[in-house]
């Protein structure tokens, strides 16, 4: 259930039950969590705070919510056996001093199937009605976001006009889940930003009509693998171009990948499809540095994981293609730390931080050295001039920046 929803659906709850306690009554609680068992006289919920047993009794109530419309007024009457495990529901009632148990006065249901099939649609509605690329420009004035999408073997620059209702969301530091995104305006937009859109694009598709923008900063670090620290999920990293260490934290929502070597060496030898390594706008392949994918548990993700927490992802490519680059990612194979080793040579998308000794992993793909050796070889070939990229190199990697939320 995305947090836009759960907040809405929260304050509804809150309020009514606020109002049916008298005065100086103990405070009520709004618990959400998602079933891990039912029975007969209680719910066992997985919170954010931990597991906690929502007890039963003849004066519960039941209701059901519908994920497409989670408010108060269009909940209709349920019953005990419509709950299964894996469904989310909002239990209101009085802890019991332990905060582990909770009298259940009423309980609120949204079942996964509902909610599968509200992400079965955002997910369609991103996918087809969906554009991506990176920030070039932004005019306030025009109230136009300019960005660079690219393709197999091109880069196209598009207009992006938001409507006068366009939803402006930005992801917060170090998250990439759309249920995270924070309300967000069009001066927080910046060159250099990730940006995905929804709404229609212009015929001669060079311009877009956005209904929603969702923005980030995010930032690559990519070179060879010093150490590797399992128990403490830190790999230290000597930066390609600059040999300094960078420590990478790896988190719980950390994406963590390895290139195949044939493909890693086919690609990289094809000069990045096509345009020469590390030439943005021409190979197709734009440079490491953009908004990685929201994985889960070391990279794997749950189904239906993304957007909204599980509301449906963004997918695919400007326009609503799919199978492109940038989802690359999400077939390449899960490693864990563990299988990470020194001299191997890898590269990290993480938000920018203001630091550059250490950063938390978003995606982690294991297996660049083939993209690092071609990006070097250019440089060697241009007299040593890089463009920035990984510490003064700029090299180009499949997936790695791709907008796949």
């Amino acid at each position: 259930m995305s947090r836009s929803i759960l907040t809405l659906f929260i304050v509804a709850v809150f309020g009514v039950v606020s109002g049916v306690f008298a005065q100086g009554a103990p405070k009520p609680s709004v618990v959400t969590g998602d079933v891990v068992s039912v029975g007969e006289s209680k719910i066992v919920l997985r919170t954010k705070d931990g597991e906690i047993e929502a007890t039963l009794s003849t004066s519960t109530e039941f209701k059901r919510v519908p994920a497409e419309n989670p408010v108060l007024k269009a909940a209709v009457a349920s019953q005990l056996s419509d709950i299964s495990d894996g469904d989310k529901l909002l239990v209101t009632g009085v802890f019991g001093d332990d905060k582990k148990v909770l009298p259940a006065r009423a309980v609120y249901l949204m079942s996964k199937s509902d909610i599968a099939q509200k992400n079965a649609k955002e997910t369609e509605r991103w996918a087809t009605r969906g554009i991506s690329g990176r920030v070039v420009s932004v005019n306030p004035a025009t109230n136009q976001v300019t960005i660079e999408v690219r393709g197999l073997m091109n880069t196209t620059s598009v207009m992006v006009t938001p409507k006068a209702d366009a939803i402006f969301k930005r992801y917060k530091q170090d998250s990439v889940r759309y249920n995270e995104a924070i309300e967000s305006t069009i001066g927080d937009i910046k060159p250099g930003d990730m940006l995905r859109a929804v709404g229609d694009r212009g015929a001669e598709g060079t311009t877009f009509i956005a209904e929603e923008i969702l923005t980030g900063a995010f930032q690559t670090v990519a070179g060879t693998i010093k150490s590797v620290d399992v128990a403490a999920n830190e790999v230290i990293v000597t930066q390609a171009g600059t040999n300094t260490d960078v420590t990478i934290a790896i988190t719980p929502n950390s994406a963590v990948k390895r290139f195949p070597q044939e493909m890693a060496q086919r690609l990289a030898g094809m000069g990045a499809m096509g345009g020469g390594a590390g030439q943005p706008g021409q190979g197709g392949i734009r440079p490491a540095g953009g908004p990685p994918a929201g994985g889960q548990g070391g990279g794997q993700r749950p189904a239906g994981a993304g957007l909204g927490g599980g509301q449906g992802r963004p997918t695919g490519g400007g326009g609503g293609s799919r199978g492109g680059i940038d989802d690359m990612f999400e077939r390449f194979p899960v490693i864990s730390i563990a299988d990470l080793k020194p001299g191997d040579v890898i590269a990290v998308s993480s938000s920018k931080n203001g630091t550059s000794q250490k950063i938390n992993a978003i995606k982690l793909l294991a297996g660049v050295g083939p993209f690092l050796q071609a990006a070097q070889m250019q440089a060697a070939a241009q007299g040593g001039r890089g463009r920035g990229g990984a510490g003064g190199q700029t090299f180009t990697i499949p997936g790695l920046d791709g907008f796949d939320f």
